[in-house]
């Protein structure tokens, strides 16, 4: 019997591999000679890396600049000339204290780092896993990280952040490193915002950063400038892309990944898939476990489950989910491909417990899946 594990994080608690490793050892306890394929997945914001270094991706990990300026140590994941970068590593939102947030200054230079030190190694094809960014700065630095130089009327430098951008006067990308040139890049994330407006990064994530309705105010007038001056310099196409979905993600690095890197933007649990050769594994399978920790509406739309679901019902194995709790009904549950669905909150008497003892509850519905494996298997015809 081989049993694929695809779940993602238990924001909160348990990390994927931590999720995916605490089934595996409830299963093992029930299921004799029981063969488990761990492969955690994410749906390209946090989580990303750790799925590739599931997927046999090397760990390389260097000093960043961090969204407040401070040096922080970065991992992203290498496979030959293929990397995979979480902007969270060195642009997130969880590197600054919240007390410390810095909406006007903070940075994503730390990314453009991340992506310079993947091109040292050789990569030529970059998936850049974006979300839970601390910035709001169009990804300008990124974009000086690689080389491009940002001035104001003066010809002075601008300091980073999306607080000076009101005045950006020119941007010289005839610096940016020369092997950008040749490097594909893959925007992995779900965000589908527009750069400007009510829509905009500004104003729908500037708040949660940390940004008062002053700042967001500033920023969105500093993006609209950011589209400005690259469409004097790049073209029309600068302003054509700041009104497509995602270039608002992770505070405008969409954005300038889009228009100035040429990346091409996917679904984050479409390119981690693919990352992690999910489909492959499935085949010939008996059963796929996966997850995340709130099962709920917003799921539905094409999160972690939902994705490995489709997959296991193109390839007639059956799916269950795992989850630390769900809102959603019976019905729903099943018209999504679940076959069942296990909370951890049916086993204690609140949330709280159920994250604090996550790991406990984790391995405990491992055992209970695996009690019942032999009906969940023979659900396959019904798949």
């Amino acid at each position: 019997m081989r049993i694929v594990l695809a779940p993602d994080k238990f924001r909160g608690s348990l990390t994927a591999p931590q999720v995916a490793d605490h089934l595996a050892t409830g299963l093992r306890a029930v299921v004799d000679g029981v063969v488990v394929d761990v492969a955690p997945v994410a749906d390209g914001g946090e989580g990303t890396v750790d799925a590739a270094l599931g997927a046999c991706f090397t760990s390389r990990t260097v000093p960043v600049t961090g969204p407040d300026g401070a040096t922080v140590d970065a991992a992203f994941a290498v496979d030959g000339t293929r990397a995979v970068i979480e902007m969270a590593a060195a642009s997130g939102l969880d590197l600054v204290a919240p007390s410390e947030r810095d909406a006007l200054g903070a940075t994503s230079r730390g990314t453009g780092e991340l992506i310079g030190a993947a091109l040292d190694l050789g990569c030529t094809d970059i998936v850049l896993g974006v979300g839970g960014s601390a910035c709001t700065d169009g990804g300008t630095g990124m974009l000086a990280a690689l080389g491009a130089r940002l001035f104001d009327a003066d010809g002075a430098v601008l300091p980073d952040g999306g607080g000076t951008l009101t005045r950006l006067h020119r941007i010289d990308v005839s610096a940016l490193d020369p092997r950008l040139a040749t490097t594909t890049f893959t925007l992995a994330g779900d965000v589908d915002n527009v750069l400007l407006g009510a829509r905009g990064a500004a104003a729908v994530f500037g708040p949660q950063k940390g940004a008062s309705p002053a700042d967001v105010d500033v920023l969105d007038a500093g993006l609209t400038r950011l589209t400005q001056v690259l469409a004097e310099q790049l073209g029309h196409r600068a302003v054509d892309v700041a009104a497509a979905p995602g270039a608002g993600a992770a505070g405008g690095v969409g954005y300038a990944a889009m228009v100035v890197l040429d990346a091409r933007r996917r679904p984050g649990i479409d390119v981690v898939l693919d990352v992690v050769g999910l489909a492959d594994r499935i085949a010939g399978a008996d059963l796929v476990i996966t997850g995340e920790g709130s099962l709920d509406e917003q799921s539905l739309g094409g999160k972690t489950p939902i994705g490995v679901a489709r997959l296991a019902a193109r390839a007639s194995v059956p799916v269950v989910a795992v989850c630390g709790r769900t809102t959603l009904t019976p019905q729903q549950l099943a018209d999504a491909g679940f076959a069942r669905t296990y909370a951890l909150t049916d086993l204690v008497d609140d949330t709280e417990t159920a994250i604090r003892d996550a790991a406990r509850l984790t391995t405990r519905t491992g055992q209970l899946i695996g009690r019942g494996v032999n009906e969940l298997i023979a659900s396959r015809s019904r798949v």
